[in-house]
């Protein structure tokens, strides 16, 4: 009975699904030295959010892998890559909520600039408008004297 749990659990079809591995961009192009100044070359190993990928995406070997990582890393810290990117998705709506019609904003904006009711014996006077200063300049003619 202990022959029976020594053989492999699972589906023989997962062993045939695994199909080509992936070949590195490193052993394709024979680079030989990851340069963390080679940007160019590093943006191909990240994600649109400034990711490292991983060594399955990448096909990359352990040790190509960790020479990648360490070049961003290095490259992020000269200010060459960024550290995340942001990217933005579209909002939907919110009539999906289910909280009503909003008001529109200018609605809003009327009720807060309505005059309000002072308690009695208080004043508020107006403020003038400030003028500017004029700064005045001379005109000095030469040979009028």
């Amino acid at each position: 009975m202990a022959r029976q749990a020594s053989r492999k659990r699972g589906n023989p079809k997962d062993s045939k699904r695994r199909g080509k591995k992936k070949i590195s961009i490193l052993s394709s192009e024979k680079i030989e030295y990851v340069d963390y100044k080679d940007v160019d070359l590093l943006k191909r190993f990240m994600s649109d959010r400034a990711k490292i990928r991983g060594r399955r995406v990448n096909g990359n070997d352990v040790q190509q892998q960790r020479v990648i990582s360490r070049a961003v890393k290095n490259a992020r810290e000269m200010g060459l890559l960024p550290y995340t990117s942001r990217v933005t998705t579209q909002r939907r709506g919110r009539s999906d909520r289910g909280d009503g019609p909003r008001r529109p904003r200018d609605e809003d904006r009327d009720e807060r600039t309505e005059e309000t009711e002072l308690p009695e014996g208080v004043e508020v006077e107006a403020a003038e408008p400030v003028e500017a200063p004029v700064e005045a300049t001379e005109t000095v003619e030469e040979g009028t004297e």
